[in-house]
C-alpha cells in the first residue's frame, strides 16, 4: 500500500470552497461523461449514524463529523484506463464504485471495484482548514503510519502551456475573478504579496492493488493520477469562481439534481470525453 498526503493551497475560505467544490464536481463530471464512459450518480442523500452510516467513524469519531451528505456513484472507465490494465482484466471490470461521506469540512471517499473486490481500494480522506499553517498529521495517524506518509504540495499557480492537461480557460495564471478580484496567480502566489483569504485541503490518499507482479506499478500509477486529478480539479474550482461565488447550498443541491439527469443522458450517447489515464 502506498499512502501520500496532498496539500492543496487555495485563495478562498473553507466556506466558499464548500460551494465551489460541489459546483465543480458536477461540472467536471459533464466533461468526463459520454460515449458509454463517465459518471452515473446513484445516491445523493443526507447521512447520519442510522442512514448510510460510514464504514467506520469519521476522523477518529470526532462528533462534528457524524452527519453530512452521502453519495454513491458509478464511474464507467472502459476507455479511460491504460492498455496494460485492459489486458489483465475483462471488459466488465471497468466499472468503479465511489462512496463518499461528506461531513464538511471533512470528507471520506472510498473507491472499489466489484471484479477485483478486496484486491483493490482507494481511500481519500480530506480535511479543509482555513489559513496556511501546515498541520502535521492532520488525519491523526499513529506515529508509525505517519512516518511512512509522503507529503506532496500542489500549487495551482504552477502551470505551463506545455503541460499535457493545459486548458487556457482553466489557467489560474491568466484568470482574475470579476466578483472577488482574486488572481491571476503565480507559482507560490501565497508567498508573493497575496493578502486575500487562504485555505489548505489536506488529502490523504491510501491505495492498494493486491496483484502479484503488478502491485507496485499500479499503486504508483494511481497516486500519479490522483495528483493529476487534484491539480486539474482545483484549477477548475478557482477559474470557475465567478460561476459559483455567491451561490447557496440550496443552489448547489438543485444544480446537482439537474446534473444527475444530464449525466445519464450524456453517458448513453455522444462521443468519449475527458482525460485518459496515463501510464
Amino acid at each position: 500500500m502506498i499512502v501520500k498526503e496532498y496539500r492543496v493551497i487555495l485563495p478562498m475560505t473553507v466556506e466558499e470552497y464548500q460551494v465551489g467544490q460541489l459546483y465543480s464536481v458536477a461540472e467536471a463530471s459533464k466533461g468526463e461523461t459520454g460515449g458509454g464512459d463517465g459518471v452515473q450518480v446513484l445516491v445523493n442523500e443526507p447521512f447520519d449514524q442510522h442512514t448510510y452510516k460510514p464504514d467506520r467513524p469519521l476522523l477518529k469519531g470526532d462528533p462534528r463529523f457524524s452527519t453530512g451528505q452521502y453519495t454513491h456513484k458509478y464511474y464507467h472507465l472502459a476507455h479511460k484506463v491504460p492498455g496494460f490494465v485492459r489486458v489483465i482484466a475483462p471488459e466488465g471490470a471497468f466499472v468503479f464504485n465511489e462512496y463518499a461521506w461528506n461531513a464538511y469540512p471533512y470528507c471520506r471517499t472510498i473507491i472499489t471495484n466489484n471484479y477485483m473486490a478486496e484486491k483493490f481500494s482507494v481511500t481519500i480522506e480530506s480535511l479543509h482548514v482555513d489559513s496556511l499553517i501546515s498541520i502535521e498529521n492532520a488525519h491523526q495517524l499513529s506515529p508509525e503510519k505517519w512516518a511512512e506518509v509522503e507529503v506532496v504540495y500542489i500549487d495551482i499557480g504552477d502551470i505551463s502551456p506545455s503541460d499535457k492537461d493545459y486548458n487556457p480557460n482553466e489557467d489560474p495564471t491568466n484568470f482574475q475573478s470579476v466578483k472577488t478580484g482574486r488572481g491571476p496567480l503565480r507559482p507560490k502566489w501565497w508567498e508573493n504579496g497575496y493578502e486575500g483569504p487562504i485555505m489548505c485541503a489536506y488529502k490523504l490518499v491510501s491505495c492498494e492493488f493486491k496483484m502479484w507482479g503488478m502491485q507496485g506499478r499500479v499503486e504508483k500509477l494511481i497516486q500519479r493520477q490522483e495528483r493529476r486529478l487534484f491539480a486539474n480539479f482545483h484549477r477548475q474550482v478557482f477559474c470557475w469562481m465567478d460561476k459559483w461565488h455567491g451561490w447557496t447550498m440550496n443552489d448547489v443541491r438543485l444544480h446537482e439534481e439537474q446534473t444527475k439527469r444530464e449525466l445519464e443522458e450524456q453517458r448513453l450517447q455522444g462521443s468519449l470525453r475527458g482525460h485518459v489515464t496515463e501510464e
